[in-house]
C-alpha cells in the first residue's frame, strides 16, 4: 500500500491524518453551504423582522449568489500564487468576522452587506477546495475524497439547513448566523494544526482561459449547470413558503421536508460513489430527468405531506447527483488548471442560484408562488435535453477509476 505523500515536503503522511485534513475540508464545506443554503429555511422570519415581504427578502439570495458569480474567477487569480493553507486561513477569519455582523444587523442593508463579506470568502474557499482535497486525499482514493467533501455539502442541507431553521425559529435568526460563525472559528482551529504548507499548483491563470473556452465539452457542461441550476432555485428557493402559504402545511413540516430533501442527498452521493465512475453520464441525465418530474409534480403533490416528502426525497437524490456529476466532468476536462475550472464552475454555479431565486421570486410576486414547480421545470426540460446532446457528443471519463490499495 503507497504511503501518503505531504504536499509540501513529501515526507510519508499517515493515511488517518491524510482523511483528517481531507475532513477538515469536508466540514468547512459543511459550513459554506450551510450558510449559503440556511437564509432558504429563514426567509420568513428574516422578511417579518425588517416588516418586509418574505418575496422581497429573497432577494438577498440572488445577490449573494450573483455575488459569488462575478468575484469566483476574479479572486480565484489574484490569489493563485497565494500559498493555499494561509489562503485558507484569510477566508475564514473573512468568513467568521461577516456572520458576527450578519448577527448584528440593524437593518436590511447592512444584512446584504453581511453577506457580500460571507460571498466574497465563499467565491475562494470553493474555487480551492476540490483540488487541495485531491492533494491531501490518500493515494488512490482521490473520488472517494470529493465524495466527502460532497458528503459535508449534502450534510449542509440534511443538518445545517434544518437546525439553522430551528434554532432560527427557537432563539431568533441572527443567532443562527452566530453559530455559524462560532463553528467556522473551531474549524478554523483545525486548519491551523492540520493542514500543511500548500503551495499553489496547477491553479491555472488568466492565459488558461482562452484555452479552456476552446474545449467544447467543457463549455457545454458550463451551459447545463447553470441551466439545471436554475431550474432548481427556481422552486427551492422558495420552498419553505411555499409549503407553509400555499400546501397550508406547519412551519415544523417544513422543517421536515428540509431535513428529507437534504438528507436525501447523502443517498445521492452514495448512489454516485458506487456508479459515478462507470456511468456518470447515465446517473446525472437521469437525475435531470427525475429533477424535471418533481418540479412538475410538486404543486398536485402538496395536498400531502406523505406524498411532499417522496418528492422530497427524490428531489434531494437528484440534486446531489447531477452536483458531483458536473463537478467530476469539470475536473477530468480541466487537469491542467484546476482552480480556474472549478473557480468558473462555482460562479457559473451561482449564476444559476441566482437566477433561479430571481426567477422564484418574480413569479412570487407577480404570477403566484404556486407557479414555481411549473416554471422550474421548463429549464429542466431543457437541461435534460441538452445533456443527451452533450454527453453523446462528448463522453467524458471520470478523473480516476476505481483503484486497489
Amino acid at each position: 500500500m503507497a504511503p501518503n505523500v505531504n504536499p509540501a515536503s513529501s515526507a510519508p503522511v499517515p493515511r488517518n491524518i491524510a482523511w483528517l485534513r481531507v475532513v477538515t475540508l469536508a466540514v468547512a464545506a459543511f459550513i459554506f453551504n450551510t450558510t449559503e443554503f440556511v437564509p432558504v429555511g429563514l426567509l420568513s422570519d428574516i422578511a417579518s423582522s425588517f416588516q418586509m415581504e418574505t418575496a422581497q427578502a429573497g432577494i438577498m439570495l440572488t445577490i449573494y449568489a450573483w455575488v459569488v458569480a462575478l468575484t469566483s474567477l476574479p479572486f480565484m487569480l489574484l490569489t493563485n500564487q497565494v500559498e493555499r493553507r494561509r489562503l485558507l486561513i484569510a477566508i475564514f477569519i473573512l468568513f467568521i468576522a461577516s456572520h458576527v455582523l450578519s448577527w448584528l444587523a440593524w437593518n436590511f442593508v447592512v444584512l446584504i452587506i453581511s453577506r457580500i463579506g460571507i460571498a466574497f470568502s465563499h467565491a475562494i474557499f470553493w474555487s480551492i477546495t476540490a483540488s487541495l482535497a485531491i492533494r491531501m486525499a490518500p493515494h488512490g482514493k482521490r473520488a472517494q475524497a470529493l465524495s466527502l467533501i460532497a458528503t459535508g455539502t449534502a450534510l449542509a442541507m440534511v443538518l445545517g439547513l434544518p437546525l439553522g431553521r430551528m434554532i432560527g425559529q427557537y432563539f431568533g435568526w441572527r443567532d443562527t448566523f452566530l453559530l455559524i460563525g462560532i463553528v467556522a472559528f473551531l474549524t478554523l482551529l483545525c486548519v491551523i494544526k492540520l493542514l500543511p504548507p500548500l503551495p499553489s499548483e496547477h491553479s491555472g491563470s488568466l492565459k488558461s482561459l482562452p484555452i479552456l473556452f476552446r474545449r467544447p465539452a467543457l463549455v457545454s457542461i458550463y451551459i447545463l449547470t447553470v441551466v439545471v441550476v436554475t431550474a432548481h432555485y427556481t422552486a427551492y428557493s422558495y420552498i419553505e413558503p411555499f409549503v407553509i402559504n400555499v400546501a397550508g402545511q406547519s412551519a415544523s413540516t417544513a422543517t421536515l421536508l428540509l431535513l428529507v430533501l437534504g438528507g436525501a442527498g447523502i443517498i445521492g452521493s452514495l448512489i454516485f460513489s458506487k456508479l459515478g465512475n462507470l456511468h456518470a453520464s447515465g446517473l446525472v441525465s437521469s437525475a435531470i430527468a427525475l429533477l424535471a418530474a418533481c418540479l412538475l409534480l410538486l404543486l398536485l403533490s402538496s395536498d400531502s405531506v406523505t406524498n411532499m416528502m417522496i418528492l422530497s426525497l427524490f428531489w434531494g437524490m437528484a440534486m446531489m447527483i447531477i452536483g458531483l456529476g458536473m463537478q467530476v466532468k469539470v475536473l477530468s476536462l480541466a487537469p491542467d488548471a484546476t482552480d480556474v475550472a472549478m473557480s468558473l464552475f462555482s460562479g457559473i454555479f451561482n449564476i444559476g442560484i441566482g437566477a433561479g431565486a430571481l426567477l422564484g421570486n418574480q413569479i412570487s410576486l407577480h404570477l403566484s408562488m404556486s407557479w414555481i414547480g411549473y416554471m422550474g421545470a421548463i429549464p429542466a426540460i431543457a437541461a435534460l435535453i441538452w445533456s443527451v446532446v452533450v454527453f453523446r457528443r462528448w463522453p467524458v471519463p471520470a478523473p480516476e477509476q476505481p483503484q486497489t490499495n
